[in-house]
């Protein structure tokens, strides 16, 4: 038997490893959580954490009263809540990796500046790094921090693990963030840090982060092999107050 604090993340374990081998196909119940529970000898609650997991993966959907579908047999990074590259390298069962491009002090430039709200002359500091799914290049990452927080970066090695935790170490806090995702081409630069043809299609990932002031301290723009990373993004329906209950058209 598992240990209790391990346990909902050795039933994800294998249940992500049957998802991706294919034994069960897009579209099937997964088997109830009842019989998840007798299986693998545990509580109602790791089946639940487990499966919560696996649909913040992208590869099953969850539906009240109903066994989990399968939805995708490849994993999907997801928007609707914030995972740190390494993290969920790890949660898919993938080791992440990095190397850095370049670490530096300079005057902000665009569109940086616009996205922190700086001045010309105000300094940041701009990362740039190839990140790493089990070796293998899997996206470029462009992070420009405000002075304040960036500096914090030069006491730590930035190969050695995740950025987002060791700021969180030092006391920063990621309390909100806003994603536009589009599509860009692979310049030459690009293609060869990601071992790609220049002009492949690139997913590119804007992203502002703000801390619980509200203000924003890091501007990023990752760009990801496709064939490599795809997002997922779960919605639920906005009721709109301004229609009372039962006076839908049903559409």
């Amino acid at each position: 038997m598992v240990e209790a604090r391990s346990r909902h993340e050795f039933v994800a374990v294998q249940l992500r490893q049957r998802i991706m081998q294919r034994q069960y196909a897009v579209g099937e119940s997964l088997p109830s959580e009842s019989m998840l529970c007798a299986e693998f000898e545990v509580s109602r609650g790791p089946v639940r954490q487990a499966l919560a997991t696996l649909k913040n993966e992208g590869l099953i959907q969850l539906s009240q009263g109903k066994p989990a579908v399968v939805r995708s047999h490849g994993i999907t990074q997801t928007l609707d809540t914030f995972t740190p590259f390494t993290q969920w390298a790890h949660r898919t069962g993938r080791t992440a990796g990095s190397r850095t491009l370049e670490i530096a002090r300079r005057r902000v430039s665009e569109p940086a500046a616009a996205a922190l709200g700086a001045g010309p002359d105000d300094f940041v500091v701009e990362v740039l790094r190839v990140r790493l799914l089990d070796g293998e290049p899997t996206m470029l990452e462009r992070s420009t921090f405000t002075d304040r927080v960036g500096s914090l970066l030069f006491e730590f090695d930035i190969d050695s693990g995740s950025i987002t935790d060791y700021l969180t170490s030092r006391g920063v806090r990621f309390e909100s963030m806003e994603h536009v995702l589009d599509a860009v081409a692979a310049a030459k630069a690009e293609a060869e840090h990601l071992g790609i043809a220049p002009g492949s299609p690139l997913l590119r990932e804007r992203r502002t982060s703000r801390d619980q002031h509200g203000d924003i301290f890091e501007y990023a723009d990752d760009r990801y092999r496709p064939d490599r990373v795809a997002f997922s993004i779960v919605n639920a329906r906005t009721v709109d107050p301004r229609v009372p209950p039962g006076d839908g058209n049903g559409s």
